[in-house]
């Protein structure tokens, strides 16, 4: 198995079909990656991604984390929404970091719910006194806990490209108001029973991504959650203990990453063209710490690589 970033292993029994920004997938080799299958291999690699770029460097073990802390995730939420697991019965040299899934008609939209205003929010916040469309009463300051949870989706863009902030009404018209509807419903639904179970264990939940698809076959539920879920990767999680609105938080996730990219020693400019620079020793390990600590304290179980 290979570890170079943006590299994906060779599988016995599986062709690959897609990698995306830390995930590849494949199918069984004599289904055709052209059909709607039944079943997809999901690997999530150690790549990790900032800014809309896949970075040079890995994290160690980060597919280890991610893959099971989504999996006590989908546990969790069991009794909200279906999701996609179908065996963790995969090839040796993925053990640990993959999971056989049912193969989805993927929703376009990233379905983000937050219950506290920080990142691209406040930036649109400021601007707008809304985000996505969603009027926010006046005052509110960096990393404020909201009135109630709201739902701001995204229109997914490809490798490399932004996902384009959107609103509901703009959400309706990619898959239906009907669908919209649902997939608003069960992103705020996950979200309440998450960071109830977060709050639980110390850690709050400031927003979250889910991405939601449709099965292709008869007799499935209408709409299943699927990719990963409640991740370092996809959510922002800080600590109780140190929350202090009117101010940036300390997170568990590749925090780190971003504010070395953003420094002077990174000497990268992230508006421009050049790709992101390789990540110092140093980086990588207290983000992996930081990805760690995020499973240990919301499993309550030792990571074990």
């Amino acid at each position: 198995m290979t570890t170079a970033a943006g590299a994906h292993p060779d599988l016995e029994g599986w062709t690959h079909i897609y990698s995306g920004k830390v995930r590849d997938l494949y199918v069984p080799q004599d289904a055709s990656a052209g059909a709607a299958g039944d079943v997809v291999l999901v690997v999530a690699s150690d790549r990790i991604s900032a800014y809309d770029y896949v970075l040079p460097s890995t994290i160690p073990d980060k597919g280890k984390i991610l893959t099971a802390l989504s999996l006590w995730w989908f546990e969790q939420l069991k009794d909200v929404v279906p999701n996609h697991v179908v065996s963790l019965d995969v090839p040796a040299p993925v053990a640990g970091r993959a999971m056989i899934s049912r193969q989805l008609r993927m929703y376009p939209i990233e379905c983000v719910a937050r219950g506290y205003i920080t990142g691209s929010a406040m930036t649109e916040y400021t601007a707008t006194s809304s985000v996505c469309g969603v009027p926010l009463p006046p005052g509110l300051v960096e990393s404020q806990k909201l009135p109630e949870p709201i739902f701001t989706p995204a229109a997914k863009a490809e490798v490399g490209e932004h996902d384009e902030n959107i609103t509901f009404e703009q959400t309706a018209e990619r898959v239906g108001d009907g669908v919209a509807r649902q997939l608003r419903e069960l992103t705020l639904a996950v979200y309440a029973r998450a960071a109830e179970i977060a709050a639980e264990r110390g850690i709050l939940l400031a927003d979250t991504k889910l991405e939601f698809g449709a099965s292709p076959l008869p007799g499935e539920p209408d709409i299943v959650l699927g990719d990963e879920v409640l991740t370092p990767d996809s959510s922002r999680f800080w600590g109780a203990a140190s929350y202090r609105p009117g101010q940036a938080q300390l997170s568990y996730d590749k925090q780190f990453v971003r504010d070395w990219l953003v420094s002077a020693d990174a000497g990268w400019d992230r508006r421009g063209d050049a790709p992101p620079p390789p990540l110092p020793a140093d980086v990588i390990r207290r983000t992996r710490t930081r990805y760690v600590e995020a499973y240990e304290q919301l499993t309550g179980k030792a990571f074990v690589a």
